[in-house]
């Protein structure tokens, strides 16, 4: 038998600030641009009742640890249920089981807030935010600690959303953060704009970006949905989490692809790729920028791995046995 440790989101939550995802996530980015394994998601759909069954992988050599995610969202229960796997990359054994709830919006938004580092000017200080969610507020939190933001404007469809939400973050950013009645407000002269948001359509008409703007959005990643127009895409340097993602569920970029204004070329280079210094970042001040995230293993696992070494440390979590293969699959008792 070996022992695991299974954590649950309330052992997990105050463990790591915001800032210690971006670095652990970049870490793992990196990893990857130097060849580490990840798999794009592989997401399955039910349509009565409608839902959503998805998991991804990868592997970190250097971290020590691999696994992935495996959640579904939606079904009878109208609702989402996250779970983490973590493994020992060296022996294969499993390390941990979390609750991956907590983590989620902190290790998304970090994946986004270090491709606003490898990507977004020096100088960016206007940030826009599309969306009010959960993870908009991780995307805040995270992106928050790698640019002095002097002003942040959201947008969501819903007043009393936005209005919330730029009330608690003006209280916790040194930013001023503003609530604005249309996304082309919040679009408008802003150094950094981030969506994570439930939209099917373009959430902004990219005409409106202006040069230098960087672009994060997370929002989608299903084949016919998308929360980037043509001319966002075509404008802008393109880079996904990963690059076989770009041509599988990145709608954005499909539509563009179907439109006929980009081909696959336009695909620059993945996220770990730029922060391993294999392919270049922004290459000037006037570039548009774009990063796709649809969600990967790479920030999961660098994530989980984290929480797991601190929950250790503090003995935090509930241990769980798990027979290994040798011992369980004898077939002498039915």
């Amino acid at each position: 038998m070996t022992d695991l440790v299974f954590l649950t989101s309330e052992d997990v939550t105050g463990l790591a600030t915001a800032a210690d995802y971006v670095d652990a996530v970049r870490e793992a980015y990196r990893q990857r641009g130097q060849g580490a394994p990840a798999e794009p998601r592989t997401a399955l759909f039910r349509s009565e009742p409608g839902g959503l069954f998805t998991s991804y992988t990868a592997l970190l050599p250097e971290t020590g640890a691999m696994g992935g995610y495996m959640y579904s969202a939606g079904f009878g229960a109208k609702d989402a249920w996250f779970m983490t796997p973590l493994f020992d990359a060296d022996s294969g054994e499993p390390l941990a089981l979390l609750d991956g709830a907590h983590m989620n919006p902190f290790k998304t938004g970090a994946a986004g807030a270090v491709a606003v580092d490898a990507l977004a000017r020096t100088d960016a200080r206007t940030l826009a935010v599309i969306g009010t969610g959960p993870q908009a507020r991780g995307q805040l939190q995270t992106t928050a600690t790698v640019r002095d933001f002097e002003t942040v404007r959201v947008f969501s469809p819903t007043k009393s959303n936005r209005t919330a939400f730029a009330a608690d973050f003006d209280d916790r950013l040194e930013a001023d953060v503003v609530a604005v009645d249309s996304s082309a407000a919040a679009v408008e002269n802003a150094d950094v704009v981030i969506t994570a948001t439930t939209a099917t359509e373009p959430v902004f008409d990219g005409s409106l970006l202006e040069p230098g703007t960087h672009v994060t959005a997370m929002g989608q990643y299903h084949p016919k949905k998308r929360e980037l127009d043509t001319t966002t895409i075509e404008r802008a340097t393109y880079v996904p989490d990963l690059r076989e993602r770009a041509t599988s569920d990145a709608g954005s970029f499909l539509a563009a692809l179907e439109a006929g204004v980009v081909d696959t070329d336009h695909i620059h280079a993945e996220l770990g790729e730029v922060v391993a210094g294999e392919h270049p970042g922004r290459t000037s001040d006037d570039e548009i920028t774009v990063f796709d995230s649809g969600g990967t293993g790479i920030e999961t696992v660098a994530a989980a791995a984290m929480l797991y070494e601190r929950a250790v440390e503090q003995g935090l979590g509930t241990t769980l046995s798990l027979s290994p293969a040798s011992e369980a699959l004898t077939g002498e008792r039915p």
